[in-house]
């Protein structure tokens, strides 16, 4: 088990990459603190499937963004669990605004969501890695940290903050043995609805933007998370690993693979 008596802090257990992420990480032996919206309910069947193959589990429901919270949650879960080894921030807020009429406080919501939660919780956390002289810090990001969403300014610029978040944290907390790393995940079903835009055709027939034609899941992520949380990544710090099959490659449409042979 490569993740044997680990303890994962999750930021948001109820989304579709916090399930899978639970569901892959507990078959290697991790404990869990699990961050959930519904206080647990959304993620009854996971956390079950965890007890069930061993792992322990500590549900809270926190303001990621107050570090008083993040700080009395943490010292309770060490109570149960120990200290935290792994952090996996997977906060991923999507929602329209536009630069010429977007709200500010809107604006806000969304990097508070996705970027000052990152950075929260990163600080608390190091400081528990940097205790012991080990750790890994795993942002599940976008590749809209590299390319206009056409929809979400500030969900670009949440993404784009993280990624610098990442070199950041990695020269810092890598001097105490921590390695920080950032997936640049996407696209998976259902982006076309959540980047739907008025401005950009990026998302029009965007699985056959895949060179082969096939979209990523959550548990293509989970399985490079849990790389990134075991020790065969230890060399790897501050880096942005692009997981799109591809897509972001994408220029020009009459070469897309299709259904039945045409392009």
């Amino acid at each position: 088990m490569r993740l044997h008596d680990k303890v994962v802090f999750i930021t948001d257990a109820d989304s579709p990459s916090g399930k899978a992420i639970i569901d892959r990480l507990s078959g290697e032996g991790a404990h869990f603190v699990l961050n959930s919206v519904s206080g647990g309910e959304n993620i009854r069947a996971n956390v079950e499937r965890c007890q069930s193959a061993g792992s322990k589990v500590f549900v809270v429901n926190i303001d990621l963004c107050q570090s008083s919270e993040v700080e009395d949650m943490l010292e309770s879960a060490a109570g149960q669990l120990g200290t935290v080894d792994i952090l996996v921030h997977n906060n991923n807020v999507v929602r329209p605004i536009s630069v010429e009429t977007g709200e500010e406080a809107l604006f806000l919501d969304i990097m508070n969501a996705n970027a000052k939660s990152a950075f929260i919780c990163t600080k608390a956390v190091g400081k528990q890695m940097e205790a012991k002289q080990s750790g890994k810090v795993v942002y599940v990001s976008s590749i809209h940290a590299e390319k206009p969403t056409g929809s979400s300014f500030a969900y670009s610029a949440s993404k784009g903050a993280v990624k610098m978040l990442t070199r950041e944290a990695s020269i810092v907390l890598g001097r105490h043995g921590v390695n920080v790393n950032a997936i640049e995940f996407g696209p998976v079903e259902g982006d076309d609805a959540a980047f739907e835009s008025d401005i950009s055709t990026l998302y029009h027939s965007y699985r056959y933007k895949v060179p082969n034609a096939v979209l990523g899941s959550y548990e293509d992520l989970a399985n490079l998370v849990l790389f990134l949380s075991a020790d065969e990544a230890r060399y790897l710090n501050g880096a942005d690993i692009r997981m799109d099959g591809g897509f972001l490659m994408h220029y020009m449409d009459f070469k897309m693979k299709r259904p039945g042979g045409s392009v």
